[in-house]
């Protein structure tokens, strides 16, 4: 091959994320969008001063905390709501209307590591619900569990669908908060001195800031919330490097700072996770937190031959996801289940 051929040649990058997941970079085909959120950048450093910044001694907590939830629509419904009468010019009759439900199963749960036990599962939950705007909507015993009714006002403004997944990921997050709870209490039978532990919650960390020393973990990337030269920076992090803590406000306000995992080099956004705490703690906290995370979570980080959205899908969150998923139940035997109540 000649020189001027090899210097044509297209040099390009493979996604180690497994096609079924969409992208670590979510808008891939566009680049990632533009965001309306107010950003403060100079939480930590000066925008004019904003660099990588390496990893720093920390004191290990008694233990971290990963907390995951997973959901599936089982079925899809019609729930028949009470007849009404038809226009005058059909004087007596009367018609039936339906409204669309969402039958799902979902589970949360903890995975705990500590010193003395390492990683093993700490607490675990499940529900099966039935969302809906139907307001005669009734729980479903079925041989497989009761789908408990959850009645959502209508909102005509917003697609029904939309509406519904909302309510239930707002059951999810619900129960998430449980287990979590649930999980620091049991830490108090492995010797773990009180409020020295660590939450990891996979995903953002709204409805959950109330939780103390928690954090959220974010896989991929939809928004550039930053301004343009300080997004281009994030591209230029090293493994177990991190970006400033800045302060982010959308519909909920929180700190935010970006970390780019251990990986295989390549794209210029492989490995790199956003992690968010609390809006209302002191930044010299929040820049605590960071500190710990970029301290911890890289042991944590998974390996392309094991994980199809590595590295980003930390170990103990990925079996945690396989344990739950377990907890929901045959597909197939819950829909079965569904068919026969409803002529039941």
């Amino acid at each position: 091959m000649t020189i001027a051929a090899q210097a044509s040649r297209m040099r390009f990058h493979v996604d180690g994320w497994d096609p079924t997941y969409g992208s670590s970079v979510e808008n891939a085909e566009h680049g990632i969008a533009d965001s309306t959120a107010k950003v403060t950048p100079h939480t930590e450093l000066a925008s004019a001063d904003w660099k990588p910044i390496s990893p720093s001694q920390v004191s290990a907590p008694g233990a971290v905390l990963f907390v995951d939830g997973v959901r599936r629509v089982e079925a899809r419904i019609w729930i028949e709501q009470p007849p009404s009468a038809e226009p005058a010019t059909s004087p007596g009759n009367t018609v039936r209307d339906a409204q669309m439900a969402l039958c799902a199963s979902y589970a949360a749960g903890t995975v705990c590591c500590c010193p003395d036990r390492g990683a093993h599962l700490l607490s675990i939950d499940y529900r099966r619900g039935l969302f809906t705007t139907a307001t005669n909507a009734a729980d479903v015993p079925t041989t497989a569990g009761t789908y408990r009714a959850t009645v959502t006002p209508d909102d005509e403004d917003q697609n029904l669908a939309v509406l519904l997944s909302t309510a239930l990921q707002r059951q999810l997050t619900d129960l998430e908060v449980l287990v979590a709870t649930h999980a620091r209490t049991a830490l108090t039978g492995h010797g773990i001195p009180e409020g020295s532990d660590l939450l990891v919650v996979d995903g953002p960390l709204r409805g959950r800031t109330h939780l103390p020393r928690a954090l959220g973990f974010i896989k991929s990337h939809r928004t550039a919330y930053l301004p343009p030269n300080l997004h281009a920076m994030i591209a230029t992090l090293a493994p177990g490097e991190r970006s400033p803590v800045f302060l982010m406000g959308t519909s909920w306000d929180r700190h935010a700072w970006y970390l780019r995992l251990p990986c295989t080099p390549g794209a210029p956004w492989a490995g790199i996770v956003r992690l968010e705490c609390a809006a209302n703690i002191p930044a010299a906290a929040a820049i605590e937190l960071a500190n710990l995370s970029q301290a911890l979570l890289p042991r944590y980080a998974s390996i392309e031959y094991k994980d199809t959205r590595a590295p980003q899908n930390l170990v103990p969150v990925a079996g945690l996801e396989r344990e739950l998923r377990r907890h929901l139940g045959n597909p197939i035997l819950l829909s079965r289940a569904l068919r026969v109540a409803s002529v039941s």
